[in-house]
């Protein structure tokens, strides 16, 4: 069949071989010599058969007579066919009939197969093609990945716009030096994360120590004292006492409540505490008024002693790893209490001397104030994570507070839990405190008074001027030294006629009643509140408190009366 014109090149379309005309049938006479090449036995009987058929072809003509002469013309046409039907053999008429009906139906199937074809074409391609689609494919797949990378880009531009506002932020925090600003410039409400290390606590940060705690440097120290109500006496009553504290330090820098463990004492001193598991709030209350007078570990006549104490303090803690690493000083005579004082004492020795030794100390005992806040009330007390008092809150917030002005970590949301709480324990408009409820009590009302003068509040709120109003009429108490303590800072940062009227009796006071004889000289012994539990090194701590509050923290709004 290859040879078969029927069969069309691959890629041209067929061509439809010509039909035998019937016209001339006659013309097909030369076929006899074809079989003569092809099969040369049957061609030799070939003559003998058509001069038999010849001869009895004419004696029927004879015997026929025609009737007409259309019907003769008829009669020799259709015998002449007749005989050269009978003279072509039959296998060769078997061939022609089989090769007309081959074409025919080639003819018949060549458009379907066309058709299949192209079919084929568009459902089944060959290899090249098939490797056009693979390429088509692999270039479908590209867009899926830019959508991916757009995705992913997404939070990237969000997170560059937060980086962006950093900046303007920063700018409206006011510097490390001004521990006790306006509120308009220091407000606990703008406290962030960027104002502290995120991973690396010992990194610079950069502080200045100034206003906020310049007045207790040597320089400023002797003007402040007469510009804001302190005297000779009250000085060297601080003097005094600061001499009696570190007598009655421990060998291994710590203090206890029990001063007659002191060798130095040998129960010289009368009236010791009762609480005698408390050695981390003991060093804190004593380092305190330290430190309120200028005295670190780097200068001051006290150094040394100051230096003992801090390093039992960051030895003493108790490192707790975590989501949030961070330091505890709690302890089971003191809990929460202890630990809002050192943390006070790390963040006030940090920020005055930026000794990196204290940094992460620092930081890890604010760390564990966050940890400690409840997480329902925002309050704080003896355990950590349990519904708040408001003696227990009033150390943490000042602790977080001496933090944030050290540029150390403290969140937002820690600070608006503690607004939180005592917006559940005041009373009249904020003038009255509560315990764990609203309430009036004298102490804790100073104490949430001083908390919402360093969280913002101005000084004419209305809460500030009532609360002050029924501190002045109070008077200083002769029996609770921790009530005087918060009150007089309150009073001090109000300032006006009522601080004036307030400091003189509260000074002369604690001068007149000062020991001045013996081991005890230099120290105080008041009975009542937290006087018998503390002992006299409490007293003497929170009294020496007292009369610093000329230069140990700057008016909070100072600024604003100016």
């Amino acid at each position: 069949m290859a040879t078969n014109p029927a069969n069309p090149a691959p890629g041209q379309p067929p061509r439809r071989p010509a039909a035998p005309p019937q016209a001339q049938p006659m013309q097909a006479q030369p076929v006899q010599a074809r079989p003569a090449q092809a099969m040369p036995g049957p061609q030799q009987a070939v003559p003998a058969q058509q001069q038999a058929m010849a001869a009895q072809a004419q004696a029927t003509a004879q015997t026929a007579e025609p009737d007409e002469e259309g019907d003769e013309e008829s009669y020799g046409t259709g015998g002449k066919r007749f005989i050269l039907f009978n003279a072509v053999p039959s296998w060769m008429v078997s061939m022609v009939v089989h090769a007309v009906l081959l074409i025919v139906l080639a003819m018949l199937s060549m458009p379907s197969i066309a058709d299949k074809a192209a079919t084929v074409l568009n459902f089944a391609p060959n290899a090249d093609e098939e490797e056009e689609l693979e390429e088509l494919e692999i270039q479908e797949i590209t867009p899926l990945d830019v959508q991916v990378t757009e995705t992913v880009t997404t939070p990237v531009s969000q997170m560059t716009t937060v980086t962006e506002m950093i900046p303007t932020e920063v700018t409206n925090i006011t510097p490390a030096d001004d521990l006790d600003a306006a509120p308009a410039e220091i407000e606990f409400a703008d406290f962030s994360e960027r104002t502290a290390p995120k991973s690396d606590l010992m990194q610079t940060l950069g502080t200045v120590a100034g206003k906020g705690l310049e007045g207790r440097g040597a320089a400023a120290r002797s003007q402040m004292v007469a510009a804001n109500g302190g005297t000779k006496g009250s000085e060297a009553a601080v003097a005094a006492a600061l001499k009696w504290l570190a007598v009655h330090q421990l060998p291994n820098g710590s203090w206890s409540f029990d001063h007659r463990v002191c060798p130095n004492c040998q129960g010289r001193c009368t009236h010791p505490g009762t609480l005698t598991e408390g050695n981390n709030g003991a060093t804190a209350m004593a380092l305190l008024p330290f430190l309120g007078a200028g005295q670190t570990h780097m200068e001051g006549e006290y150094k040394d002693t100051v230096r003992r104490g801090l390093y039992f303090l960051s030895g003493n803690m108790k490192l707790k790893p975590g989501a949030l690493p961070r330091g505890e000083l709690s302890e089971a005579g003191g809990s929460m209490y202890s630990h809002g004082l050192c943390a006070i004492v790390l963040c006030e020795a940090y920020a005055m001397t930026h000794d990196r030794a204290l940094m992460q100390p620092a930081q890890l005992s604010l760390n564990h104030i966050v940890y400690a806040q409840d997480p329902v009330g925002g309050g704080w007390r003896y355990q950590p994570r349990t519904p708040g008092d408001t003696s227990v809150v009033g150390w943490q917030l000042m602790a977080l507070k001496s933090g944030h002005m050290a540029y150390l970590q403290v969140p937002p949301i820690t600070i608006q839990g503690a607004i939180k709480f005592l917006d559940s324990v005041q009373s009249d408009s904020g003038g009255k405190y509560g315990y764990t409820a609203p309430g009036g009590g004298s102490a804790t009302t100073a104490v949430g008074l001083l908390c919402r003068m360093y969280l913002g509040w101005k000084k004419d709120h209305p809460g500030i001027e009532r609360g002050v109003e029924y501190l002045s009429t109070a008077g200083p108490s002769k029996n609770n030294m921790y009530f005087n303590y918060y009150a007089t800072q309150v009073m001090r940062h109000y300032e006006g006629e009522k601080w004036d009227k307030w400091n003189v009796e509260m000074r002369d006071w604690l001068v007149n009643t000062q020991s001045k004889n013996g081991h005890e000289a230099g120290s105080w012994w008041v009975s009542g509140g937290h006087g018998e539990r503390g002992g006299r090194l409490y007293t003497t701590s929170m009294a020496t408190m007292i009369l610093e509050v000329y230069y140990r923290h700057m008016p909070i709004y100072g600024k604003q009366a100016a």
